[in-house]
Order: C-alpha cells, then structure tokens, then sequence
C-alpha cells in the first residue's frame, strides 16, 4: 500500500518526494534566516494562504493562514521579504462565489511576521494578469513581473504598480513536437547570485499532458533585461508518462543556509492527479558557466537531504474531534460566502454546521486533504431541523461522490449528482459514514452507532476525478457537508491510510 503521509524524512540523511503532501500547487519558498516558510495557491478556499515552517525544507509544519477571507479565487502567489516587512502578492481570479471582480487583478497583503497578523487585501492596480514574481532591481526599484512575462513598477512600498505593464521576457520556446497543454509563459520568480538576476518561469501548462509544464530559466544583469535564456532548459521537465510525477512545474529556486542551492516545484503523482500537486524538493548544481541545473534523475527516489535541525515528522493526518477550530490546518470551507465561518459552532458535542444549499453543489462543504494512494474516512452526524448531511469525495461543485442522511434517506451521489440509488436505513437523527477510497475505488459503509456497518450497494471508480477531465485544478478531497434548512452536527472525524489498524 502507497502512502505519501509517510516522513518525507527517511532518518539516514535522505529524503523522498513529496515533501508536503496533499494538494500544495504552485508553492512559493521564502528562507528567512535558516528557516524557510511556504505557501501556495488555495483557489476557492476560505481561509487561504496557507503558511508551512521548515528548518531543512523536508519537515514542514503548519503555521497559520495569511487570508482569513478571499476575494474570490486565489492563484499562484509570491511570498516575499522586503526591509523586514514580509509581503504575499496574490492573483485573484473572477468565480462563480463571488462579484468581487471581473477580471484577473494583483493584490498584496503583509505582515511584520510570516506567522502574522497578516494586513487586509491591498489593490496593486495591476490588472489582466495573474502569477505575480517581486524584485528588488539593481536601480533600487521594486518591481513586479506577471505570466506573460511582462513588468511594472511598484512603489517604494510595495503596494501599488506606478507604471504600466510592458513586455519584459518572452520565454524560451520548446520543440514544437513535445507533448504540452499550452505554451502559458507563467510562474515567475527570481533569485541573484553573484551580477546576475535569474529569472525562473514555467511553461508547457499545468493541467494537460503529464510532459507538458516545465521549468526554465533566464538570466540577466538588469531587471530590465535583456534576458539570456539557459542553454540548459528545461531545467525541469517530466518527461515520461513512467516517471515517478507529472508535470513538474511552477518552481522556486532558492539558496540554503549552508550555502547550498535547492528546487521546491510541484507535480502529479503517476496515476494520481486525483491528489492534486503535490510539493517536490529536489538539488540544483552550477555549470561552471553560472546556469542552475537538476541533476536528479528520478524524483521518486531517495535523494540526499539539505543541511538542518529537522527531524522526520509526518503531516499529520486530519483526524477531529471538533473540540477546537482548526482552519486552515484541518479544514477549508469551498466557494465561501462572505462570514462563511460563522456557520460553525464548536460545542463540547462535537462541531454544529449551519445548513446552506439545497445539495453539495451549492453548500460550500468543509474539506480537507488526502495524502495517500488508498484512504478511509469516517464521521458520525446528527441531523436537525430539516438537514441533510453528507461525507463526500469532493472535487468541485460539479463533481463529488459518497453519501448523506436527511434523517430518513441514505441519500447516494455520484459524478457530482443525486443518484437514484437508495439504501435501506431506519429513520433516526444519527448516523456514522465510512468511504474507502481504496486506489481510485470508493466503497461506502453506513450504520447506526454501536451497530453493524451496512456497505452501500454500489461501488464508484473516481480515477477520472481530476484537472484533466473537469478543466480544473483542484484535487479530490474528503468534505463534510450540511445542506438545507437546520444543522449537522459532526463528531469523531477520522483519515487513516488504507491499511492501518482502526483505533
């Protein structure tokens, strides 16, 4: 049985991928003194942002939030730090949950703290464009680059662009026989070394063909240019459907406290898109020429640990008694409306959710992550007041499977809709869950407690339950749902690798 929830650590100075597991796409690194701190996009999740600590960038642990409540649909970031003031700039993206905007803009928010408090959403003026990349220019100017690859100035403050975009960079161009999505020139980042700017960037898209997205790097001793594209591109690059990850993209190249150089980036576990992206650290080398370059041949083996004071320790499974909040850790509302929060009540009787919908699709349930290639989860629920609670596989409003109990019905969803199947269950306000999502397989059990579990009549097969069919880039998560009038109330909320001991 594959587990990815495992210790990236192995103990012996070697680590394995992922490094973060879970769906961590797009993740920005920042190295603050001989720690190093992480985010990564969050897209309709509220709260966004989430920030992960690291000592070695292999053990990472949760740290907080930095965006309690977004706008709308929240992209790639860039976490950066600028005279003692840390600053994440965000893309925010028109949805279907919000009227907040209609078109891409850049936001910036900031804090004295990468652990906050972190400032209110400020408008950059940017507009059009998504994937912002801060840096200081040699002229002492702050800048901000955007997917195209295009620049505008920022003030001194780093709040507002006080020029307009113009063309800064126009990639590097892959033989047109590879197999891509889309050229999308996106992603960017920077770092110096020595004279020089290096420009890393991605393209071949993130969400086709396993050997579309990739990494390239440019360089150049002025922000302004010109930028001298690496006679080593790509510097990344799945480039077999039999590797260990797929599309291997979106990366943050970073110098490491010891001096030595480190790629954090992301990808799709072979055969399991359904996870999302996951965060990838691999070794960057110099040429002797001054290029970085990855010599890592197989991501999916052990590979030398970075120097650091971590020892191995595992992301922590997302059990929950409900005795605390725990979001952002734990749990995310999806598609939120304003105050979405003020749904929960945590109570000594376990978490109490406000209905909101009339289904799944329209009920911002409460998800969390997967980790593993076979997963259980399990939770009991009581309904009141015209309710209907649910346990789902979720991947988006338009796709999610698994079950609810309105108190009468053991209500059946599959491929994102109510099916017509109906279990046979006796009326009563509580019930217990359990989906076993067994390598793409979902079987469902149901029960009253203390008794016999009921496995549900029929089996469902989510290996198509991913970015590639649906056309988005999310990933297929566990979701506590409550629907219509009334509320749910959860308690006992279990996630264990299929193949662990039950408690």
């Amino acid at each position: 049985m594959r587990t990815w929830r495992q210790p990236a650590d192995l103990g012996d100075g070697t680590f394995r991928n992922p490094v973060l597991p879970g769906d961590r796409p797009d993740p920005t690194v920042l190295r603050v003194g001989d720690e190093y701190y992480l985010t990564y996009s969050s897209f309709d999740a509220a709260p966004g942002l989430t920030i992960w600590r690291s000592p070695d960038l292999v053990n990472w642990t949760f740290v907080t939030c930095a965006l309690e409540q977004p706008l709308t649909t929240v992209f790639a970031p860039d976490f950066i730090a600028h005279d003692g003031r840390f600053f994440i700039y965000i893309p925010f993206i028109p949805s279907a949950w919000s009227d907040a905007m209609t078109e891409p803009q850049i936001w910036v928010i900031t804090a004295d703290h990468p652990a906050g408090p972190w400032s209110e959403p400020v408008f950059t003026g940017v507009s059009g464009a998504i994937d912002p990349g801060h840096v200081l220019g040699e002229d002492g100017e702050r800048y901000l680059f955007v997917n195209g690859i295009r620049r505008a100035r920022l003030s001194p403050d780093g709040l507002r662009a006080v020029t307009p975009l113009e063309q800064a960079y126009d990639g590097w161009r892959y033989p047109d026989e590879w197999i891509t999505e889309a050229y999308a020139l996106e992603g960017p980042k920077f770092f110096r070394r020595g004279d020089w700017f290096y420009l890393v960037s991605a393209v071949g898209g993130t969400g086709g063909p396993a050997t579309g997205h990739m990494v390239i790097v440019a360089r150049s001793r002025s922000v302004q240019g010109p930028w001298e594209n690496s006679p080593h591109n790509p510097v990344a690059r799945t480039w077999s459907r039999d590797e260990a990850w797929w599309s291997r993209g979106h990366a943050t190249i970073l110098e490491a406290a010891d001096g030595s150089w480190w790629m954090v980036s992301h990808g799709y576990a072979n055969d399991y898109r359904t996870l999302g992206r996951q965060a990838l650290l691999e070794p960057i080398a110099w040429t002797d020429d001054g290029w970085p370059v990855a010599p890592a041949a197989d991501l999916g083996a052990p590979l030398t640990k970075p120097a650091g004071s971590g020892v191995p320790s595992a992301v922590p499974a997302p059990d929950d008694d409900f005795a605390q909040p725990r979001w952002g850790e734990r749990w995310v509302f999806d598609n939120p409306g304003p105050a979405e929060a003020d749904r929960a009540r945590f109570t000594s009787d376990g978490l109490v959710l406000q209905g909101k919908g009339s289904s799944p699709a329209d009920a911002s349930p409460l998800t969390t992550w997967s980790m593993d290639a076979a997963y259980e989860i399990e939770v009991e629920l009581e309904v009141s007041g015209g309710a209907t609670g649910a346990l789902l596989l979720y991947f988006n409003s338009r796709l999610f499977c698994g079950m609810g109990w309105d108190g009468h019905t053991v209500v059946s969803y599959a491929g994102g809709i109510r099916s017509h199947w109906r279990e046979p269950a006796a009326p009563g306000t509580v019930i217990q869950l359990r989906l076993r999502n067994d390598h793409h397989i979902v079987t469902g059990w149901h029960r009253r407690p203390g008794e016999q579990w009921q496995r549900h009549g029929v089996r469902y097969d989510t290996q198509g339950y991913h970015c590639a069919t649906v056309g988005d880039l999310k990933s297929l998560r566990p979701a506590l749902v409550s629907a219509g009038d009334g509320e749910v109330t959860f308690r006992s909320f279990r996630y264990r690798s299929w193949g662990e001991e039950p408690e």
